[in-house]
């Protein structure tokens, strides 16, 4: 056990995380006869969200993506996590593990950054309804086309057309997807996030 850590922990998280907070991480009252939550710390909100995501079998059978996602060994202490956290652009944000990083699995100080939620949505813009074609690309059965489509970055579904074939779509869709990141990278205020848009995105 770590020397440095106090020995008075409360009930680990998963059996793996460690709340060593000197003061209360959430607080509760009686209200019309029920004990409710009233408050709870953002940064254990965050700290506490992050276990669900990597640790929770119900979680990762809602989002699967998550599977095999784990938490560095540093921050199974909510204390040194949350030292962390104080010192990033969070509040309103998304933690990402992977943006930095693509395929990255494991949240650490060294890949974990907060995003907004326009490059949240962004970056997890997977329209297909199809697994075997392209990401943006969808075969219109009636047309017997290939179209393809992508979001902009406020959300909006973009259509750039229908091609004969899957690999004319997906140019398009990377074309427009590229586009959108140059202009998503010149609304960041963290250069981190702008470049790794423009790198991941990049044709």
């Amino acid at each position: 056990m770590n020397k440095d850590k106090p020995q008075r922990y409360k009930k680990s998280l998963y059996g793996i995380g460690i709340n060593d907070a000197p003061y209360p991480v959430q607080l509760y009252e009686e209200v019309d006869g029920k004990i409710k939550q009233v408050f709870m710390c953002p940064y254990y909100q965050k700290w506490k969200s992050m276990f669900s995501r990597c640790y929770s079998i119900k979680y990762q059978e809602r989002c699967p993506s998550y599977i095999g996602c784990a938490v560095a060994e540093e921050w199974h202490y909510f204390m040194t996590f949350r030292k962390w956290m104080v010192e990033q652009d969070w509040e309103g944000k998304h933690l990402d593990k992977d943006l930095l990083n693509k395929g990255n699995k494991i949240y650490s100080p060294d890949t974990c950054i907060f995003i907004d939620a326009k490059v949240n949505l962004f970056i997890n813009d997977k329209l297909s309804s199809d697994r075997e074609l392209p990401v943006g690309v969808v075969f219109q059965t009636q047309i017997k086309r290939y179209q393809a489509k992508c979001n902009d970055v406020f959300g909006k579904n973009r259509h750039l057309g229908c091609f004969g074939n899957p690999e004319e779509a997906s140019i398009a869709y990377q074309q427009f997807k590229y586009e959108q990141a140059i202009l998503l990278a010149s609304m960041q205020t963290d250069p981190r996030v702008a470049q790794a848009l423009l790198d991941r995105y990049k044709i």
